[in-house]
């Protein structure tokens, strides 16, 4: 599938891939790269909003800083550690 660009706020170049999808309580997270070839993840875009005014927590949860839109934390259990 052909990845969508879009700018940050730095205006630089990033690669949202809209194959690549993560349920969020308001809408998508798309997956987003730094280059086109998907080596490097950047972050996620937010479906609800189309911000990329994300973040990540250390349980995996993402959050989008301008709606809230929040996807749950991944399965942790310190028994794995």
């Amino acid at each position: 599938m052909q990845l969508e660009t879009a700018r940050t706020k730095a205006g630089d170049t990033v690669y949202v891939a809209p194959d690549e999808v993560e349920r969020g309580s308001k809408g998508p997270f798309y997956v987003v790269y730094v280059s086109p070839d998907r080596e490097t993840r950047w972050g996620y875009r937010c479906g609800n909003c189309d911000s990329l005014d994300t973040a990540m927590d250390t349980m995996g949860r993402v959050e989008c800083n301008d709606c809230r839109n929040v996807r749950k934390p991944e399965e942790w259990d310190a028994a794995h550690e």
